[in-house]
C-alpha cells in the first residue's frame, strides 16, 4: 500500500500569495542543500542566493499562475514571530544583509509551506528573455538544461503539446530541511501524477539533479510509466573552450542529472 500523507500536513494548489514563500524554499534548498549547486558554486552562497531569489520571480510566478503547482502545508506549524502568525506567515529575508548564515536564512522563513512541486502547462513555454537573468546568476543552470536537450533523441512531435491539457512541465521540487526525510517529495509527486492524469494530461516531463527525485519520477506507481530520456554525469560531462581545451564544468559534483518523462496513459 502506498504511504499516505500524515495528518499533520495537507496538499494545496499554490496561489499568488505563496509565490515569495515558494521562491525562498526553492532557492534556499537548491543553493545550500542540493547535491549539485552548492558543490559547483561553493563561494559567496548568501549573495548568490539573494541574486537567484530576485531573478527567479518570473520562473516561480509562471508556474503558480498556471494553477498546476502544488505545496504541502504544515497544519501544526509553530510561528517564530507573533507578526507572522497574525498574517499567516511571512518571509523576513533582508537582501542587503549578507552577514547572515544559511541557518539564519532558514529561521527567517516563518510560514507553514514546507514542500513544493512547481509545474506549468507545456503549451505555456518559458520566455527566454525573462529566464535570462536567472541563468546569468546561475550559468550552469543553462548548461544542464542545454546538455539534457542535446541528448534528447525523441522526435519533438512525439511528445510536445499542441494544445493545453496535454503535457505538464515540472520544474523545482524542494522540501525545507526541517521536514526532509519524511517522504513528502514522493507524496507530492505522486499526487501531481494522479491529478494530472485525472485532468487528461498524457505526460509529465521533469529535469532532476537529485538521485531521490530521479528514483521517484523514473519509477512511478502503476499505472504510470517513467522513462529516463537523457542523462549526464558531472564527472564525465565535458565541454571544449574556444582555445580547444577540454573542461569539466560540473565537477566535483557527483550526481546523475536526468530528464525524465512520465507517461500517464497506457499509450504514452
Amino acid at each position: 500500500m502506498a504511504p499516505s500523507l500524515p495528518p499533520q500536513y495537507e496538499i494545496r494548489v499554490l496561489g499568488p500569495e505563496h509565490e515569495e514563500w515558494a521562491r525562498a524554499i526553492c532557492i534556499q534548498t537548491n543553493l545550500f542543500h542540493s547535491p549539485l549547486w552548492p558543490v559547483v558554486y561553493p563561494e559567496n552562497k548568501i549573495r548568490r542566493a539573494y541574486q537567484c531569489f530576485q531573478n527567479a520571480h518570473y520562473l516561480i510566478k509562471h508556474q503558480i499562475d498556471s494553477g498546476k503547482s502544488l505545496g504541502i502545508f504544515d497544519k501544526e506549524y509553530q510561528y517564530k514571530r507573533p507578526e507572522s502568525a497574525a498574517i499567516g506567515g511571512k518571509l523576513y529575508w533582508d537582501l542587503d544583509d549578507e552577514n547572515v548564515t544559511e541557518s539564519e536564512l532558514a529561521e527567517q522563513m516563518d510560514f507553514p509551506l514546507v514542500s513544493i512541486a512547481m509545474a506549468y502547462d507545456g503549451i505555456d513555454e518559458l520566455g527566454i528573455a525573462q529566464i535570462g537573468p536567472l541563468i546569468v546568476t546561475l550559468p550552469l543552470f543553462g548548461t544542464v538544461y542545454q546538455a539534457l536537450e542535446e541528448r534528447d533523441q525523441r522526435d519533438p512531435a512525439s511528445w510536445k503539446p499542441t494544445a493545453r491539457g496535454q503535457v505538464l512541465m515540472r520544474n523545482a521540487t524542494n522540501t525545507v530541511r526541517a521536514h526532509s526525510g519524511r517522504g513528502l517529495m514522493r507524496l507530492l509527486a505522486e499526487e501531481m501524477m494522479r491529478r494530472s492524469a485525472a485532468e487528461g494530461y498524457r505526460g509529465i516531463q521533469i529535469e532532476s539533479v537529485s538521485e531521490a527525485v530521479q528514483k521517484v519520477w523514473s519509477k512511478p506507481p502503476t499505472p504510470f510509466k517513467g522513462t529516463i530520456i537523457s542523462q549526464i554525469h558531472p564527472t564525465t560531462y565535458e565541454e571544449q573552450t574556444e582555445e580547444g581545451e577540454v573542461v569539466y564544468p560540473l565537477r566535483p559534483a557527483n550526481v546523475n542529472i536526468s530528464k525524465i518523462w512520465v507517461g500517464l496513459r497506457a499509450s504514452d
